[in-house]
């Protein structure tokens, strides 16, 4: 396994090898990047959540102010959780406000999802929606064309 650094008394910061092998071997991935960087691309592995810590406004960036009741509602204080953000930052600061609210194994993913592509490691990105519009449109000309057929019928 990669090497493990240590952040203050409680948190630990792994390199993204680290979160790969953790995640890879059943521990939970709780990337906390907005919703529209998640969509641009996550990192590839069986328990991926958004949870989001942070939200960009008119006014900058605010907390979530809902954050540790979505995490509460989606894993147990047992869990083991990889936590992750663009580059290291945010998912710090999550990390630490789950350990303070009682969680007991997190990781926090240094250099964070940048890292995670740099490392060449396996991304999922949703279906673009420019590449979904012609098979919607499609489909969308295939039910006027039924509903003409049900019409002259």
């Amino acid at each position: 396994m990669a090497s493990l650094e240590s952040y203050g008394p409680e948190v630990v910061t792994i390199d993204v090898l680290a979160a790969r092998d953790l995640v890879s071997s059943g521990h939970r991935f709780l990337d906390v990047r907005t919703e529209e960087e998640f969509k641009a691309g996550h990192p590839e592995a069986e328990h991926v959540l958004n949870i989001p810590y942070l939200f960009v406004t008119p006014e900058g960036r605010v907390n979530n102010p809902r954050f540790m009741e979505q995490v509460s509602s989606a894993y147990g204080l047992e869990d083991r959780i990889v936590v992750g953000c663009r580059s290291g930052a945010r998912s710090l600061s999550a990390g630490v406000d789950m350990l303070k609210a009682g969680y007991r194994h997190v990781w926090n993913m240094g250099g964070g999802h940048l890292a995670w592509v740099d490392k060449g490691l396996p991304v999922k990105k949703p279906l673009e929606e420019e590449e979904m519009k012609p098979h919607l449109d499609l489909k969308a000309e295939e039910v006027t064309k039924e509903e003409k057929l049900e019409v002259v019928h």
